[in-house]
């Protein structure tokens, strides 16, 4: 799907993907109860719903969906 972007959009995710893997809990926001494993990622054009790795220190997208 990141490929089907528009480039602002994807401009915009690969920014916010990359704020997430310095800062998992601070660039993200809760998805549901906040266990601080699945978290959401939020830009003007897509949310994606992120699994955060606490100790591989990896984040997983699981959905990302396309907001406009």
């Amino acid at each position: 799907m990141h490929d089907a972007l528009s480039a602002e959009a994807s401009e915009h995710l690969s920014l916010a993907l990359a704020a997430a893997c310095d800062d998992p809990i601070g660039a993200t926001e809760p998805y549901g109860e906040d266990d601080g494993v699945v978290r959401m990622l939020i830009t003007e054009h897509v949310t994606a719903v992120l699994l955060v790795g606490q100790v591989t220190k990896m984040l997983t997208v699981l959905q990302l969906s396309f907001i406009g």
